[in-house]
């Protein structure tokens, strides 16, 4: 028959003791731990600040002759001097960008627009004919001198005069029938008139009005007396 030993309340005691023990080594081994990683942590930051520092102080180097010492005192109180303007200047910028993001679709649909309005005119030909324009008044000014173009402005005033007269619609009427009548003219099939053949053609009512006509034109063209040339 087997006897079972029972734990006596010493040997929970030293149970629980050693428990206690272990933990407390856990807790020993993770400060160690952590210890170790502040140290590995103040030796980077320190060599990190080390470098900062030298760098630091060779820029400064490089501007030390360009600045002086109170240099930033006095942009300091400058700064806190101005700080309703710098705070203005913040809300004009603020405003300003604002605008820019309100006008920028405006601006892309105006600029959609226009290309469309370009594309449209080069459909119709305004560029092709365009250039050729340009070559006709290139053309102009290698064939006209300076002179030229002087005496045409200077007669501007009567150009226009003319062209307002040949314009109006008596005019453009009687030039229309003299096209008119010369188109109709077969030069091939005009027939030969013989003198007495034409006297008998000059008796027709018809040729006396043409006579009566030019008589009439060259007599009011002699009379005419032309504007006097400016000086």
């Amino acid at each position: 028959m087997t006897t079972t030993t029972e734990p006596t309340p010493l040997d929970a005691k030293l149970d629980a003791l050693d428990a206690k023990l272990d933990r407390v080594l856990e807790e020993v081994d993770e400060v160690r731990r952590m210890r170790r990683e502040i140290e590995e942590l103040k030796d980077d930051l320190s060599r990190v600040a080390k470098d900062l520092f030298a760098t630091t102080v060779t820029e400064l180097e490089e501007v030390a002759p360009f600045v002086r010492t109170g240099d930033f005192t006095d942009l300091a109180k400058r700064l806190l001097r101005n700080t309703n303007t710098l705070d203005e200047m913040l809300i004009q910028l603020e405003s300003a960008r604002a605008l820019l993001a309100d006008a920028t679709p405006l601006g892309r649909k105006l600029f959609h627009d226009t290309l469309e309005q370009l594309d449209e005119l080069d459909h119709k030909g305004y560029f092709d004919k365009g250039q050729e324009l340009l070559r006709a008044l290139d053309n102009v000014v290698a064939e006209f001198s300076v002179e030229d173009v002087r005496q045409l402005a200077d007669n501007a005033t009567t150009i226009l005069h003319t062209v307002k007269n040949l314009t109006q619609p008596e005019m453009l009427d009687a030039v229309d029938n003299a096209l008119e009548i010369y188109r109709k003219i077969d030069f091939n099939t005009v027939e030969e008139y013989s003198p007495f053949r034409a006297f008998r053609e000059i008796n027709k009512p018809e040729m006396r009005r043409g006579i009566g006509f030019m008589i009439v034109f060259l007599r009011n063209l002699s009379a005419h007396q032309p504007p006097p040339p400016k000086s």
